[in-house]
């Protein structure tokens, strides 16, 4: 079991009576951060500041939240933890905490009766890196599903998902939060969780375009896949961001389609900067770390709600 990856502490917090939750990346001192973001309809908070043009150059956490909007408050509960105890970037008069955040819209199953907040947040700080990382219906993988190009009643669980390497010193680890307008794909080429129609079967047998054009406007706009992938590689600001885009690749091979419309996915990476090695080889061990864990967060997803899961 893990309890962190390449040095981040990772924590979860759930509300599974309301289907949603949160998860936070704690990062050491001097850790870099990069993003990219492919989605049309993201939704995040403190993103810019990652960008190599920025002058802040290192990041203290990220918080993954269900809630869709209302969650990214949530993020406020990680910024209290870390300003209490002094971590963030120096300035004259206090250290500012750098939280950076993304959402997933997880409102179908619970029916947005509760949004995490700060205090789920502060609590999962608390937690991060003393317990094993769950897998599945955890954290901001609580509440998600996959699958919606079929329409609501065709879709299946999904939920957070876990993967890690390690050569020689190199380690690459990836979260991933999956609740994906598209299937999740195997690595044969089939559906391994998506949207099937009211016999059971992979609705793609009969739609092998995916096409969803007749769905209602109602049912659009509410999918994300996101992505933390953290290494242990020394990368500065540029070379974080280039993994950030790269690990896309493992969003296409994982995930059909993908970056639609109605998805707004996130690829964050985080370096804490203490092996050297090449760009490349750190890139294709990622884009695998994030293949593996986008088809873990459905293979360990349980039925919720009545909509069903692989684990059960």
């Amino acid at each position: 079991m893990e309890y962190h990856l390449a040095g981040i502490k990772v924590g979860h917090t759930s509300h599974p009576q309301s289907l949603t939750g949160l998860t936070v990346f704690l990062c050491p001192e001097g850790t870099v951060g990069g993003v990219d973001v492919r989605g049309p309809a993201p939704g995040t908070r403190e993103i810019a500041l990652l960008s190599p043009m920025k002058s802040v150059t290192t990041i203290n956490a990220i918080l993954l939240s269900g809630g869709s909007a209302f969650g990214l408050s949530a993020a406020d509960g990680v910024v209290s933890y870390l300003a209490e105890r002094g971590i963030g970037y120096p300035t004259t008069i206090k250290n500012i905490p750098i939280v950076s955040a993304a959402i997933v819209y997880d409102l179908m199953l619970g029916g947005g009766s509760f949004f995490p907040d700060a205090t789920m947040a502060y609590q999962a700080c608390e937690v991060a890196g003393k317990r094993p990382i769950e897998q599945g219906n955890v954290g901001a993988g609580t509440g998600v599903t996959v699958g919606m190009w079929g329409g609501p009643s065709a879709v299946m669980k999904g939920g957070f998902g876990l993967a890690r390497h390690k050569i020689g010193d190199l380690e690459v680890g990836a979260a991933a939060v999956v609740n994906c307008f598209g299937d999740v794909i195997d690595d044969d080429g089939t559906v391994l969780a998506g949207a099937r129609d009211p016999g059971g079967n992979w609705l793609v047998n009969s739609k092998p375009w995916r096409y969803f054009a007749e769905m209602p406007a109602v049912n659009l706009m509410t999918n994300t896949t996101l992505v933390v992938v953290m290494t242990n590689a020394l990368l500065d600001k540029v070379g974080v961001n280039r993994l950030a885009e790269r690990v896309h690749d493992g969003f296409a091979i994982a995930v059909r389609p993908i970056h639609t419309s109605h998805d707004g996915d996130v690829a964050f990476a985080l370096s804490t900067g203490k092996v050297v090695a090449p760009f490349d080889f750190v890139g294709n061990v990622a884009v695998s770390a994030v293949i593996q864990a986008i088809r873990n967060g459905v293979l360990f997803a349980k039925t919720a709600a009545k909509v069903p899961g692989l684990a059960g």
